[in-house]
């Protein structure tokens, strides 16, 4: 078993020969790579190359290779996509996931992916491998390239389910006609350059598009206009979100003070997510209200970390907090936030906070 072995990890390349031709970006499109990063563009280059090597107590010959242990499918040359709990739980008629529960979305029809596996920040929480290297592309895929092969990868995740005695039919052939999209699989999205035009991309689709980000890159969240647009707030201060989040630099803290500026005025419908982790960031609740009223968002998700993945490698399974935990922390938050509880999800302990109380579903534009 992967996570039984021993030693340390030998990172070769994300990229693995593809099937399909993928267009090269043209020299001058080089611009708005440029223009979309600003400043962004060399930090994150020069924190993507190389061969570093990481301590991990398992061995992995590749990142393609572990993605694909894990379930993933790669879509062109730096995307991948791939299916959630619940989408397979829908499919079988087990249950919906809370987006469904809290927005409306169709957790057999959603399809979970990310533009780029590059991240800043090195989350204790992510059940992602963030001690994995990610090199920056040479060339990034074009928008439309990225939205076609995304979908012909989920329907080929979905595939077993068409002949599976315990999969509803009709859901399955839902699946294959996916019309939402996440893109908070892994990695930091906000890193593609041409994100407005994936969004715009899926949403030509009929897709509605929920996009979440960590906040660090405000120039790119000031151009983007997805369906509903979260971002993630992990710490009521700089100290803690050293700690929890571990960021490249501590001059981030700063970019998500801004963004949370940007999005008061968005015309997304916006959330602000908080993953709580017992004894890390399971306090001030006054801290977490002020920092959010700047961004006066529709919708506030307050959910419990789950003890997942790789994060099983940096914290304890007592770091998991209860619903009851959760739902604790959250009547403090609406309390200073002036906010109220629209509706909880005991099973994935997650409670949603709104300005009146009450819940929406998500619109197509």
């Amino acid at each position: 078993m992967l996570y039984l072995q021993f030693s340390k990890i030998i990172f070769r390349s994300l990229y693995i020969p593809q099937r399909i031709n993928i267009r090269k970006m043209p020299l001058e499109e080089k611009k708005k790579e440029q223009e979309n990063f600003g400043e962004n563009l060399p930090e994150v280059q020069e924190e993507n190359t190389g061969e570093e090597q990481t301590s991990l107590p398992f061995d992995i010959p590749d990142f393609a290779t572990l993605l694909k242990k894990q379930g993933y499918a790669l879509a062109g040359r730096h995307s991948a996509v791939k299916t959630c709990l619940w989408l397979r739980k829908a499919m079988n008629d087990e249950g919906f996931c809370y987006k469904s529960k809290f927005y409306g979305v169709q957790s057999h029809r959603c399809l979970q992916m990310t533009p780029t596996l590059m991240c800043n920040q090195r989350c204790l929480f992510c059940w992602r491998p963030t001690e994995v290297p990610v090199p920056a592309p040479g060339e990034w895929d074009f928008p439309e390239k990225i939205v076609e092969e995304s979908i012909a990868c989920q329907r080929k995740l979905i595939t077993g389910f068409g002949g599976s005695p315990n999969a509803l039919r009709e859901r399955w052939l839902e699946g294959n006609q996916p019309n939402n999209v996440a893109i908070s699989l892994s990695g930091e999205p906000t890193f593609y350059p041409y994100l407005p035009e994936l969004i715009e991309e899926y949403e030509k689709r009929g897709f509605t598009t929920f996009l979440v980000t960590n906040g660090t890159v405000p120039s790119m969240l000031a151009k983007v206009n997805p369906s509903q647009l979260y971002m993630s707030l992990d710490a009521p201060d700089l100290e803690t979100y050293l700690r929890i989040c571990q960021p490249k630099s501590p001059a981030l803290w700063d970019r998500i003070n801004e963004s949370l500026d940007i999005m008061k005025d968005k015309s997304s419908r916006t959330v602000i997510r908080t993953t709580l982790v017992k004894g890390e960031n399971i306090f001030n609740p006054e801290g977490y209200a002020e920092m959010i009223k700047k961004a006066s968002p529709d919708f506030v998700e307050i959910k419990a970390y789950m003890h997942l993945g790789f994060s099983r490698l940096r914290l304890e399974r007592s770091a998991m907090p209860s619903h009851e935990e959760v739902l604790e922390f959250s009547k403090e938050l609406a309390k200073h936030l002036g906010y109220e509880i629209a509706d909880e999800s005991e099973i994935s302990r997650v409670v949603l906070l709104s300005k009146d109380g009450r819940k929406s579903p998500v619109k197509k534009k």
